[in-house]
């Protein structure tokens, strides 16, 4: 018996999320089926068009709800958290392969989606000294500022500007929550975004960060400490490197 139950919650639970492909379970009303996907759909759709405002706008009606529905059909998401849903999304666009989709969507939605995961992280203030020296000290890197790159302009991108190229030059973007709890978005000098790359991923000294970058791109040491000093500075009094904290 409770295997049959299974059985056909399974089938019902496909057709809903399917119909064309997935027949109906037996001896349940189509029109009844037929309200049970409106629901859950248009409940899906509201919660995604209220996460990705400008992709919704920029694919038009028609090309969203066709979205929406293979998404929805496709998709297997691996949490039950409305709050997680638009990682599941943009896991989805990330690895769709749909021709009729825009080349720039992907990272459009992921561009959208770091407003609401820096609004709901939680991630703990680590220990620092909000006034301890740059170079010598190891830099802190707040766990609410995310250096983002993409390919696509996406913070030029709507309905009144679809590009139909990427341009030559990335786009570099901060995205911090402040401590109004409002989150922030800025564009970054390549400088800025590689130092905020090594803050992210290193825990080295503030000096050497700066030696990694001079080696990079082929100066010395020296030549870029004033202005990387600057920079480091210029961070913390924003509230992008909340301090440092010493060294191993």
């Amino acid at each position: 018996m409770a295997e049959a139950l299974h059985e056909q919650l399974m089938r019902m639970a496909r057709h809903v999320r399917d119909p064309q492909r997935h027949a109906p379970p037996p001896g349940v009303e189509a029109r009844r089926l037929a309200v049970y996907r409106q629901l859950f759909l248009g409940n899906l759709e509201s919660l995604l068009a209220g996460a990705f405002p400008v992709a919704r706008a920029s694919l038009g009606a028609a090309r969203w709800q066709a979205l929406v529905q293979a998404f929805y059909a496709d998709h297997r998401c691996h949490t039950p958290l409305f709050t997680e849903l638009g990682g599941e999304f943009v896991d989805y666009l990330e690895t769709a392969e749909a021709a009729d989709l825009p080349p720039w969507l992907a990272e459009l939605a992921h561009y959208e989606r770091m407003e609401s995961v820096l609004l709901l992280s939680d991630a703990p203030t680590p220990h620092h000294d909000p006034r301890g020296d740059l170079l010598e000290d190891v830099p802190v890197l707040s766990p609410l500022a995310l250096p983002l790159a993409y390919r696509w302009p996406v913070a030029e991108i709507g309905p009144g500007h679809l590009p139909q190229q990427a341009p030559e030059q990335p786009t570099l973007i901060l995205a911090r929550r402040d401590a109004d709890r409002r989150v922030y978005f800025s564009r970054l000098a390549p400088l800025a975004h590689a130092l905020l790359l090594s803050l992210q991923e290193r825990t080295i000294s503030g000096q050497a960060h700066l030696a990694l970058l001079a080696a990079a791109i082929g100066v010395a040491p020296e030549a870029i400490v004033p202005a990387g000093l600057a920079l480091l500075e210029d961070l913390r009094s924003q509230g992008v490197v909340l301090g440092t904290r010493r060294g191993a």
